[in-house]
């Protein structure tokens, strides 16, 4: 499977940075500034990983989450935020995120997880066909 991954963020640096990031990894990588913007780029295309912020103005990515959940059942989805607390893990939880990443999220520990991730949906779409 194509190694695609979609990056939901309202700051712009971020998902710059994490676009040069993967794609030097050999991610194919696309972006979203916000929720409603994920949503019409899923879609017309379908992403294994996805990365949302949770903070954002307009749909939240809890909010995001849930829907693109019912969207992409096996998809792995990371939440970023630079506010953990365990009121916010519970609801990651619940929302259906795999795991999470607490800003400033080290470059080596993103390209670890989803290197892990990629290879887990691999391993996953193998033994579905």
């Amino acid at each position: 499977m194509k190694k695609r991954v979609l990056i939901v963020d309202d700051e712009k640096e971020i998902r710059d940075l994490f676009r040069r990031v993967l794609e030097s990894a050999g991610y194919e990588v696309e972006t979203a500034a916000s929720g409603e913007e994920a949503l019409e780029i899923i879609e017309k295309k379908k992403f294994p990983l996805l990365l949302f912020d949770l903070n954002m103005p307009g749909m939240d990515g809890i909010e995001l989450c849930k829907r693109v959940r019912t969207l992409l059942p096996i998809s792995i989805i990371f939440a970023i935020t630079g506010y953990a607390s365990l009121f916010h893990l519970h609801d990651c939880r619940q929302a259906g995120f795999d795991d999470y990443f607490i800003k400033p999220v080290s470059i080596k520990t993103l390209l670890d997880e989803v290197e892990i991730a990629s290879k887990k949906i691999d391993r996953w779409l193998d033994r579905t066909n």
